[in-house]
Protein backbone atom coordinates (compact mmCIF):
# COMPACT_ATOMS: atom_id res chain seq x y z
CA UNK A 1 0.00 0.00 0.00
CA UNK A 2 1.24 3.47 -0.89
CA UNK A 3 2.32 5.78 1.93
CA UNK A 4 -0.31 8.32 0.93
CA UNK A 5 -3.05 5.71 1.29
CA UNK A 6 -1.74 4.67 4.72
CA UNK A 7 -1.80 8.31 5.86
CA UNK A 8 -5.38 8.77 4.65
CA UNK A 9 -6.54 5.55 6.32
CA UNK A 10 -4.98 6.50 9.66
CA UNK A 11 -6.39 10.04 9.50
CA UNK A 12 -9.86 8.78 8.55
CA UNK A 13 -9.88 6.40 11.53
CA UNK A 14 -8.95 9.23 13.89
CA UNK A 15 -11.52 11.61 12.38
CA UNK A 16 -14.21 8.96 12.84
CA UNK A 17 -13.57 9.23 16.59
CA UNK A 18 -15.12 12.72 16.49
CA UNK A 19 -11.80 14.53 16.11
CA UNK A 20 -12.12 17.63 13.97
CA UNK A 21 -10.19 20.80 13.20
CA UNK A 22 -7.18 20.31 15.50
CA UNK A 23 -5.03 23.42 15.58
CA UNK A 24 -1.77 22.34 17.24
CA UNK A 25 0.06 19.02 17.34
CA UNK A 26 2.40 18.14 20.22
CA UNK A 27 4.92 15.29 20.35
CA UNK A 28 5.89 14.47 23.94
CA UNK A 29 9.40 13.16 24.51
CA UNK A 30 11.16 10.95 27.04
CA UNK A 31 9.95 11.59 30.58
CA UNK A 32 7.83 14.52 29.38
CA UNK A 33 4.41 12.94 28.94
CA UNK A 34 2.46 14.66 31.73
CA UNK A 35 1.50 17.62 29.58
CA UNK A 36 -1.07 15.23 28.16
CA UNK A 37 -2.72 15.15 31.58
CA UNK A 38 -3.39 18.90 31.32
CA UNK A 39 -5.50 18.45 28.20
CA UNK A 40 -9.25 18.46 28.69
CA UNK A 41 -9.48 15.25 26.72
CA UNK A 42 -12.42 14.52 24.46
CA UNK A 43 -10.85 11.48 22.82
CA UNK A 44 -7.97 9.16 23.79
CA UNK A 45 -6.84 6.54 21.28
CA UNK A 46 -4.21 3.86 21.88
CA UNK A 47 -1.67 3.75 19.06
CA UNK A 48 -2.39 0.06 18.50
CA UNK A 49 -5.92 0.98 17.35
CA UNK A 50 -4.77 3.37 14.61
CA UNK A 51 -4.13 1.78 11.19
CA UNK A 52 -0.43 1.69 10.22
CA UNK A 53 0.71 3.45 13.42
CA UNK A 54 3.88 2.01 14.98
CA UNK A 55 3.85 0.95 18.63
CA UNK A 56 6.18 2.56 21.17
CA UNK A 57 8.40 -0.07 22.78
CA UNK A 58 9.80 2.24 25.48
CA UNK A 59 8.26 1.71 28.91
CA UNK A 60 8.08 5.42 29.73
CA UNK A 61 6.29 6.24 26.45
CA UNK A 62 2.61 5.46 26.94
CA UNK A 63 1.59 5.24 23.26
CA UNK A 64 -1.60 7.33 23.25
CA UNK A 65 -3.10 9.98 21.02
CA UNK A 66 -4.95 12.60 23.09
CA UNK A 67 -7.37 15.09 21.52
CA UNK A 68 -9.00 17.91 23.42
CA UNK A 69 -8.72 21.45 24.71
CA UNK A 70 -5.54 23.03 26.03
CA UNK A 71 -5.27 26.75 26.62
CA UNK A 72 -8.43 27.38 24.63
CA UNK A 73 -7.16 25.58 21.52
CA UNK A 74 -7.91 22.19 20.00
CA UNK A 75 -4.78 20.09 20.28
CA UNK A 76 -3.59 16.58 19.49
CA UNK A 77 -0.83 15.29 21.74
CA UNK A 78 1.16 12.19 20.91
CA UNK A 79 2.12 10.68 24.26
CA UNK A 80 4.97 8.47 23.13
CA UNK A 81 7.23 8.67 20.08
CA UNK A 82 9.40 6.32 18.04
CA UNK A 83 13.17 6.04 17.63
CA UNK A 84 15.63 4.50 15.19
CA UNK A 85 17.18 2.50 18.04
CA UNK A 86 13.87 0.66 18.45
CA UNK A 87 14.36 -0.76 14.97
CA UNK A 88 11.83 1.42 13.20
CA UNK A 89 12.38 2.84 9.73
CA UNK A 90 12.52 6.59 9.25
CA UNK A 91 9.13 6.48 7.51
CA UNK A 92 7.60 4.70 10.50
CA UNK A 93 9.16 7.16 12.96
CA UNK A 94 7.72 10.12 11.08
CA UNK A 95 4.37 8.61 10.06
CA UNK A 96 2.52 10.36 12.95
CA UNK A 97 3.71 13.75 11.66
CA UNK A 98 2.25 12.93 8.25
CA UNK A 99 -1.05 12.02 9.91
CA UNK A 100 -1.11 15.23 12.00
CA UNK A 101 -0.64 17.23 8.81
CA UNK A 102 -3.44 15.29 7.11
CA UNK A 103 -5.70 16.03 10.09
CA UNK A 104 -5.09 19.75 9.57
CA UNK A 105 -2.88 20.87 12.46
CA UNK A 106 -1.39 24.30 11.80
CA UNK A 107 1.68 24.09 14.02
CA UNK A 108 3.75 21.32 15.57
CA UNK A 109 5.55 21.49 18.92
CA UNK A 110 8.11 18.76 19.66
CA UNK A 111 9.74 18.05 23.02
CA UNK A 112 12.68 15.84 23.93
CA UNK A 113 15.21 15.03 26.61
CA UNK A 114 18.81 15.90 25.77
CA UNK A 115 22.29 15.98 27.26
CA UNK A 116 24.17 19.29 27.36
CA UNK A 117 27.71 19.72 26.06
CA UNK A 118 27.54 23.48 26.49
CA UNK A 119 28.75 24.47 29.98
CA UNK A 120 26.29 27.38 29.99
CA UNK A 121 23.31 25.02 29.71
CA UNK A 122 22.64 23.23 32.97
CA UNK A 123 20.77 20.12 34.00
CA UNK A 124 17.07 20.85 34.52
CA UNK A 125 16.99 23.85 32.15
CA UNK A 126 15.25 24.19 28.78
CA UNK A 127 16.60 24.92 25.30
CA UNK A 128 14.57 25.88 22.26
CA UNK A 129 16.20 24.41 19.16
CA UNK A 130 17.34 26.95 16.55
CA UNK A 131 19.09 24.47 14.27
CA UNK A 132 20.20 20.84 14.20
CA UNK A 133 22.84 18.42 13.00
CA UNK A 134 21.54 15.11 11.69
CA UNK A 135 23.70 12.08 12.52
CA UNK A 136 20.80 9.63 12.38
CA UNK A 137 21.06 6.71 9.95
CA UNK A 138 18.98 7.20 6.85
CA UNK A 139 16.50 9.93 6.00
CA UNK A 140 12.68 9.86 6.13
CA UNK A 141 12.53 11.40 2.65
CA UNK A 142 14.66 8.70 1.00
CA UNK A 143 12.83 6.57 -1.53
CA UNK A 144 9.79 7.51 -3.56
CA UNK A 145 8.66 11.12 -3.23
CA UNK A 146 4.96 11.92 -3.21
CA UNK A 147 4.49 15.39 -4.67
CA UNK A 148 1.20 15.82 -2.82
CA UNK A 149 3.15 15.50 0.45
CA UNK A 150 6.00 17.84 -0.42
CA UNK A 151 8.91 18.75 -2.68
CA UNK A 152 11.55 16.21 -3.65
CA UNK A 153 14.26 18.55 -2.32
CA UNK A 154 12.80 20.59 0.56
CA UNK A 155 14.77 23.60 1.77
CA UNK A 156 16.17 23.28 5.30
CA UNK A 157 17.77 26.71 5.73
CA UNK A 158 15.21 27.55 8.44
CA UNK A 159 13.99 24.19 9.78
CA UNK A 160 12.54 25.69 12.99
CA UNK A 161 9.89 28.39 12.68
CA UNK A 162 11.32 31.75 13.72
CA UNK A 163 7.99 33.23 14.84
CA UNK A 164 7.31 30.26 17.11
CA UNK A 165 10.82 30.46 18.60
CA UNK A 166 10.46 34.19 19.22
CA UNK A 167 7.08 33.80 20.89
CA UNK A 168 8.36 30.99 23.12
CA UNK A 169 11.37 33.14 24.06
CA UNK A 170 9.20 36.15 24.86
CA UNK A 171 6.86 34.07 27.02
CA UNK A 172 9.79 32.46 28.86
CA UNK A 173 11.29 35.89 29.55
CA UNK A 174 7.98 37.13 30.92
CA UNK A 175 7.82 34.05 33.17
CA UNK A 176 11.43 34.57 34.33
CA UNK A 177 12.12 31.10 32.96
CA UNK A 178 15.54 30.19 31.56
CA UNK A 179 15.13 29.19 27.91
CA UNK A 180 18.39 28.78 26.04
CA UNK A 181 18.68 28.79 22.26
CA UNK A 182 21.01 26.37 20.53
CA UNK A 183 21.86 23.50 18.22
CA UNK A 184 20.60 19.95 18.75
CA UNK A 185 22.49 16.97 17.33
CA UNK A 186 20.55 13.76 16.79
CA UNK A 187 22.29 10.37 17.04
CA UNK A 188 20.90 6.87 16.79
CA UNK A 189 21.55 5.54 20.32
CA UNK A 190 20.47 3.80 22.46
CA UNK A 191 23.81 3.97 24.29
CA UNK A 192 24.94 7.28 25.69
CA UNK A 193 28.11 8.82 24.29
CA UNK A 194 31.76 8.38 25.18
CA UNK A 195 34.00 11.25 26.27
CA UNK A 196 35.56 11.42 22.83
CA UNK A 197 32.15 11.47 21.18
CA UNK A 198 30.98 14.35 23.38
CA UNK A 199 34.14 16.28 22.42
CA UNK A 200 33.47 15.60 18.75
CA UNK A 201 29.81 16.62 18.92
CA UNK A 202 30.70 19.86 20.67
CA UNK A 203 33.47 20.56 18.13
CA UNK A 204 31.07 20.22 15.18
CA UNK A 205 28.77 22.84 16.68
CA UNK A 206 26.18 21.09 18.87
CA UNK A 207 24.99 22.35 22.24
CA UNK A 208 22.89 19.33 23.19
CA UNK A 209 22.56 15.74 22.00
CA UNK A 210 19.58 13.41 21.78
CA UNK A 211 18.17 10.45 19.87
CA UNK A 212 15.01 11.85 18.25
CA UNK A 213 13.29 14.95 16.86
CA UNK A 214 15.31 15.57 13.69
CA UNK A 215 13.44 13.00 11.52
CA UNK A 216 10.10 14.54 12.58
CA UNK A 217 11.39 18.04 11.86
CA UNK A 218 12.56 17.02 8.39
CA UNK A 219 9.11 15.65 7.58
CA UNK A 220 7.38 18.71 9.07
CA UNK A 221 9.45 20.89 6.73
CA UNK A 222 8.70 18.56 3.81
CA UNK A 223 5.01 18.98 4.68
CA UNK A 224 5.21 22.79 5.07
CA UNK A 225 4.14 22.40 8.71
CA UNK A 226 5.62 25.09 11.00
CA UNK A 227 7.53 23.43 13.84
CA UNK A 228 9.29 24.37 17.07
CA UNK A 229 11.18 22.01 19.37
CA UNK A 230 12.21 22.28 23.01
CA UNK A 231 14.80 20.15 24.79
CA UNK A 232 14.74 19.43 28.50
CA UNK A 233 18.39 19.21 29.55
CA UNK A 234 18.61 16.07 31.65
CA UNK A 235 22.36 15.64 32.11
CA UNK A 236 25.62 17.55 31.70
CA UNK A 237 28.08 15.97 29.30
CA UNK A 238 31.39 17.66 30.03
CA UNK A 239 33.96 15.13 28.78
CA UNK A 240 36.56 16.36 31.28
CA UNK A 241 34.23 15.76 34.23
CA UNK A 242 31.98 13.04 32.90
CA UNK A 243 30.06 11.00 35.45
CA UNK A 244 28.03 7.84 34.82
CA UNK A 245 24.33 8.53 34.27
CA UNK A 246 21.42 6.10 34.12
CA UNK A 247 18.15 6.36 32.25
CA UNK A 248 16.46 6.54 35.67
CA UNK A 249 18.45 9.72 36.42
CA UNK A 250 17.44 11.17 33.07
CA UNK A 251 13.75 10.41 33.63
CA UNK A 252 13.88 11.90 37.13
CA UNK A 253 15.43 15.15 35.89
CA UNK A 254 12.99 15.35 32.97
CA UNK A 255 10.12 14.91 35.41
CA UNK A 256 11.31 17.79 37.59
CA UNK A 257 11.84 20.13 34.62
CA UNK A 258 8.52 19.12 33.09
CA UNK A 259 6.70 21.58 35.32
CA UNK A 260 8.46 24.48 33.60
CA UNK A 261 8.08 22.97 30.13
CA UNK A 262 4.36 22.38 30.66
CA UNK A 263 3.83 25.96 31.83
CA UNK A 264 5.73 27.33 28.83
CA UNK A 265 3.84 25.29 26.24
CA UNK A 266 0.48 25.95 27.91
CA UNK A 267 1.08 29.70 27.87
CA UNK A 268 2.26 29.56 24.25
CA UNK A 269 -0.88 27.72 23.15
CA UNK A 270 -3.06 30.09 25.13
CA UNK A 271 -1.54 33.16 23.46
CA UNK A 272 -1.02 31.97 19.88
CA UNK A 273 -3.45 33.30 17.27
CA UNK A 274 -4.41 31.69 14.00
Amino acid sequence: MELTDQIKQAAAYIQNKKISEPQIGIILGTGIGKLGDKIQADVIINYEEIPHFPLSTIEFHSGKLIYGNLGGKKVIALQGRFHAYEGYTMQQITFPVRVLKQLGVRELIITNAAGSMNPAMKKGELMVIEDHINLQPGNPLAGKNYNELGSRFPDMSKPYNHSMIQKLSDIAAHMNLTLHKGVYVSVQGPNLETKAEYRYLRMIGADVVGMSTVPEVIVANHSSLPVAAISVITDECDPENLKPVSIADIIETAGKAEVFLTSLIYKYIEEVNF
